[in-house]
């Protein structure tokens, strides 16, 4: 039997894990140890079935997630001070005998308080299981600056939203296995983002090339095969531009690593987002600082769109006498990356090996001429690149992304 009398005073007292007083359960729950009636019963239980049917997985999950103030001051390697740590003990102890608590031990006062016969009455229960919370927390800590706490340990992909930093759940990517061809320049991408997992120098970096030649799938893709190490990537918009300085400040004391992805990245001649991001990366061009870092895709390898006018403007005596000085300006930003990969489109024999391991991919029968015949619905490798060829020109030119297009309309009998 409970002491619902001290298990409130306990739950009133929670003082690390406090905001969890918020919880919508754990207030269903202390409602219903003040009056152990039957609609405080009811709300409780609704409650809970929102998530589950578990309430020693329910108060786990809670726990484990919970980002609270003693979880970042150890994960940015603040030491706490010994009543802390006797608090967060206790309070383990406390959460933990809230998850023991039966449905049988609760409709038992249930029934006695109702003042009418309830044994005809059904009221539903609740399953429990053994756990350790003071063993998971202390494992959670130890792993932290692999798993990271709250959504960063839950999610790898994020946006920024009204300034703030929030999950992708459901993120459009390539696995790096999915990407053919660009080997040495995924390479020098992956090795970057080693540096800068294992905490060694690394380079914000810059990829410029041709639209559709894998540029953000890479990014992404990378991003992707090593969250398991503590990596996560923030999406950054170019209107956003202004709002780095204070997100990398945010992310700053977080365990992780972060790469802030820009995609598509170009600017106007008297673009004020052209000043914050040169701002943002002045002096970073020998590598990057703390745990983030700045990967930006753009199709112009100056970043800057610049018309044969402004050249033609600029040399007037009336617009700038300085025609050197403002295109060294133009070109400044681009200087700013420490690593600059280029992807270019393929070539012809680059493209069809794209072609063809796609089409391997998609389970799509190639076979020779001779065997034509025994497979219905199959293509001879000539036929299979003189269509890709064909879509190519009608998708102004070759590119791995035309090649998955083609795949994927070929594997769609279009």
């Amino acid at each position: 039997m409970i002491n619902s009398a001290e298990l409130k005073i306990k739950i009133d007292a929670l003082t690390v894990f406090s905001d969890l007083k918020e919880d919508p359960v754990l207030q269903t729950f202390r409602a219903l140890l003040d009056s152990f009636s039957v609609p405080d019963y009811s709300r409780f239980v609704a409650s809970l079935y929102q998530s589950t049917d578990n309430l020693s997985e329910y108060i786990r999950e809670i726990v484990l997630r919970n980002d609270n103030f003693y979880v970042k001051d150890v994960a940015s390697g603040k030491v706490q001070s010994p009543p802390i740590t006797e608090a967060v003990k206790y309070e383990l102890m406390v959460l933990e005998e809230i998850a023991a608590v039966t449905a049988e031990d609760i409709q038992g006062k249930v029934r006695d308080r109702c003042p009418i016969d309830t044994s005809e009455i059904y009221l539903p229960g609740w399953k429990n299981n053994p756990i350790h919370l003071a063993m998971e927390f202390t494992r959670k800590l130890g792993n932290i600056h692999q798993t990271g706490y709250g959504i960063f340990a839950r999610y790898t992909f994020f946006r920024v939203v009204d300034g703030k930093i929030v999950p992708v759940a459901h993120p459009d990517y390539q696995t790096l296995d999915e990407l053919f061809g660009y080997e040495r320049e995924r390479g020098l991408i992956i090795r970057n983002t080693e540096a800068l997992i294992e905490g060694k120098g690394c380079n914000n970096m810059l990829l410029y090339g041709d639209m559709g030649t894998g540029k953000s799938s890479t990014i992404k893709a990378v991003a992707a095969a090593y969250s398991d190490k503590g990596l996560r990537i923030v999406e950054i918009k170019k209107n956003q531009l202004f709002q780095i300085p204070d997100i990398m400040e945010e992310l700053a004391s977080n365990p992780l690593k972060f790469i802030l992805f820009i995609d598509d990245l170009s600017f106007a001649g008297n673009d004020d987002n052209f000043s914050a991001l040169k701002a943002t990366l002045q002096g970073s061009i020998s590598g990057c600082a703390g745990n983030t870092v700045i990967y930006a895709t753009s199709n112009r390898r100056h970043l800057v769109k610049e018309n044969a006018s402004d050249r033609v403007a600029a040399s007037g005596f009336d617009e700038d006498l300085h025609l050197n000085d403002t295109m060294q300006e133009t070109m400044s930003l681009a200087a700013r990356f420490g690593l600059t990969i280029t992807f270019q489109k393929p070539n012809k024999e680059e493209y069809l090996a794209i072609v063809r391991a796609l089409a391997d991919e998609y389970g799509i029968p190639v076979i020779s001429d001779d065997t034509i015949a025994l497979v219905p619905g199959a293509l001879t490798e000539a036929e299979l690149f003189r269509r890709a060829e064909a879509h190519a020109i009608r998708r102004n030119g070759r590119s791995p992304r035309t090649a998955r297009q083609f795949i994927e309309l070929l594997k769609t009998g279009l």
